[in-house]
Parts: C-alpha cells; sequence; structure tokens
C-alpha cells in the first residue's frame, strides 16, 4: 500500500498499519526511509516560520533555512536512533519482547505519520505566528506522536493489530 494511504489509515488505527508494517519483514531501508522522510517534511514545514522570523527580526532567510537543513537531516535523525535504542532498552528491561527493529519501525512511522499535523503546525507559525491557535496545533501534533508511537510499540510487543 502508499505511504500516503498508510499515513491516513494511522490516523484511524494505528496499531493495525504498524502491524502490517512489522508483517512486510525486516527492511532497515525502509524504516530509514520513514524517518528521513519524516525530518524531511518537517524542514519543509519549517520554511513559513523561517520566513516569518527571517522578516521580523531581519535576519537572512538562506541562514535560518541552512541551519534548519543541518539539524533536521542530519542532528535529529541521530536523536531519533538514540531514543528508539532508549526505548528498545526499557522495553527489554520490563520483560517485554521486542526487537530493536521493531521499536526503530514504530518510532520512525510515529514520526513520520504525524507529519501532517507538524506541517499545518509550520503553517500556522508562519502565517499568525506564535499563538493560541499555533499552541492547539502543536499540541495535536505532538500528541499524535505519541499516541502513534505507543500504539506501534504496543503492536510490537503483542505480534499483532
Amino acid at each position: 500500500m502508499a505511504v500516503s494511504s498508510d499515513i491516513l489509515r494511522t490516523w484511524r488505527h494505528p496499531r493495525r498499519v504498524v502491524a502490517d508494517l512489522l508483517d512486510q519483514g525486516r527492511r532497515e531501508d525502509r524504516a530509514i526511509a520513514f524517518l528521513m522522510a519524516g525530518c524531511g517534511l518537517i524542514f519543509v514545514a519549517q520554511w513559513p516560520r523561517l520566513a516569518r522570523v527571517a522578516h521580523e527580526t531581519g535576519d537572512e532567510l538562506s541562514k535560518l533555512v541552512a541551519y534548519e537543513l543541518v539539524a533536521w537531516i542530519f542532528f535529529w535523525p541521530l536523536v531519533f536512533y538514540a531514543v528508539a535504542g532508549l526505548s528498545f532498552l526499557a522495553l527489554r528491561f520490563v520483560g517485554r519482547g521486542i526487537s530493536a527493529f521493531s521499536a526503530r519501525l514504530a518510532l520512525f512511522w510515529a514520526f513520520l505519520a504525524a507529519t501532517p499535523a507538524g506541517l499545518l503546525y509550520g503553517l500556522q507559525t508562519g502565517l499568525n505566528g506564535f499563538g493560541p491557535a499555533a499552541q492547539l496545533v502543536g499540541a495535536i501534533w505532538i500528541a499524535a506522536f505519541f499516541w502513534f508511537w505507543a500504539q506501534g510499540l504496543r503492536a510490537a510487543v503483542t505480534g499483532r493489530g
């Protein structure tokens, strides 16, 4: 199934989608593609906010975009790998049978599946600044990410959707 269709399905049945992805076998290339696609989309989502900041502060937009590029393409993927490793170790410590790949896939997919809300957040902060609407959209984005991640880990631990 297409990734866009799986993202839409995740907003309704996150555990089922992760279970389907895990049933396709261990595909490290697919897992890192999910992570890099999510980071790339969130990098693009930052552009409206960066344009607003550049306009308000007089800073160079190209400099701000370059900093965001380095952050989202080089730094954040390393953070996500570290968090996936810690979640794997924590689940192993409490006696849950889960593979490191399953922990990575659950985290990376949750991040990619929550990017539509991240794109909306970037647009909201770019057009209206940091106000109550941006805080609401940001809260929805963070809540969706953690919900998808928890459900993905649950699917990985139980082995079914």
